[in-house]
């Protein structure tokens, strides 16, 4: 999961991001909304954290603009605004959720999964595929019942594609979904977290479509092997 944050408090904004960054959750931080704009318009979001009071153009101001344009990405304001119409205010203009400062980084991340499962149409906490199931808030991947023994990566591709198990992901979109502008990639780091996706789990857990990306295989253990 892919978060960007948008918070001109630079300890709390350090916190709010470290914090997620600790559950799993890549993370983007910005102090203004310009900078957020910009960066909403060239990465795949699935949610958005929204401080109100920003600097210059205020956070309001700036959920009435994405959703203008028909942005559809999840933004859960987190403010000090406590007054009752503050709140009303900010759903109606287009948020999901709202938040009073301050705020436990667990019950956070908590609403930020319950965003992304409205946003994937997922009613259930644990994500089942075949004889996989995934527990977004545990951290916890199981095959046939037994739980897995994944690294925060390869968790984190899991869900990427257990997220969208009929798509097709290509190498770009799953490494959007995966690393923060600040984070270090190597040029073959996917591969490598598919390559042990598949020893730990199932030679066919992932499928490789050749010359467009990776898919979830069909999360059974007669499944087809990957090329």
């Amino acid at each position: 999961m892919r978060v960007l944050i948008v918070e001109d408090d630079p300890q709390l904004g350090d916190a709010l991001s470290a914090g997620l960054r600790q559950l799993g959750m890549a993370t983007d931080w910005f102090r203004d909304g310009r900078q957020a704009d910009e960066a909403l318009s060239a990465a795949p979001y699935d949610a958005v954290v929204l401080d109100l009071g920003l600097p210059g153009r205020d956070g309001m101001q700036w959920l009435v603009r994405w959703r203008s344009r028909e942005c559809r990405v999840p933004v859960l304001i987190l403010t000090a605004q406590d007054a009752v119409e503050r709140r009303i205010a900010g759903l109606d203009a287009g948020a999901d959720d709202y938040l009073i400062k301050p705020v436990t980084i667990d019950e956070l991340a908590a609403r930020l999964r319950a965003l992304l499962r409205r946003a994937l149409g997922r009613a259930q906490p644990v994500w089942q595929h075949g004889e996989l199931e995934y527990d977004p808030a545990a951290r916890l991947a199981r095959w046939q019942g037994r739980t897995l023994d994944l690294t925060g990566r390869e968790l984190a591709v899991l869900e990427a594609l257990m997220a969208q198990p009929n798509r097709v992901l290509s190498k770009t979109q799953l490494q959007e979904k995966l690393y923060g502008w600040t984070d270090e990639l190597e040029s073959n780091a996917l591969e490598v977290h598919v390559h042990r996706l598949r020893r730990k789990i199932h030679p066919g857990i992932v499928r490789t479509v050749r010359g467009v990306g990776y898919a979830l295989g069909s999360g059974q253990p007669g499944g087809a092997s990957a090329p």
